[in-house]
């Protein structure tokens, strides 16, 4: 599942889990596209339920699209990431680094009320 919805002119809240296959993938990335338009200095909720590997066909589309995440990414400012797994916590706060102008905080499945506020700030 790859769902995406926008929360106001600058907030999209994207609910990810399970297993993603390249038509799962293409999907939601046209959606996160679409739903972030005309979005500036916007702020991200991510949360990454119980997480499956993407196929390797989701993979391929993902990096095919590296271009268009990346405009998509300089709308943001922030973006937080709730997860149950240190390793998507990690990997996460890993990817803020990697793209200038995001910064990229992550929390716990427990803590959405404390990503939610840092979101605000």
């Amino acid at each position: 599942m790859f769902q995406v919805m926008r929360i106001g002119e600058n907030r999209i809240d994207v609910n990810f889990a399970g297993k993603l296959d390249s038509s799962e993938m293409r999907t939601g990335i046209e959606q996160l596209a679409q739903q972030s338009e005309g979005i500036a200095h916007g702020r991200m909720l991510y949360r990454v339920g119980e997480f499956k590997m993407p196929t390797l066909g989701a993979m391929a589309v993902e990096v095919s699209q590296i271009p268009q995440l990346f405009k998509v990414a300089r709308r943001f400012d922030r973006m937080a990431v709730v997860a149950d797994k240190e390793w998507v916590r990690k990997v996460s706060e890993v990817e803020g680094a990697l793209i200038p102008g995001l910064t990229i905080k992550a929390f716990g499945s427990q803590q959405t009320a404390e990503a939610e506020a840092w979101l605000q700030h």
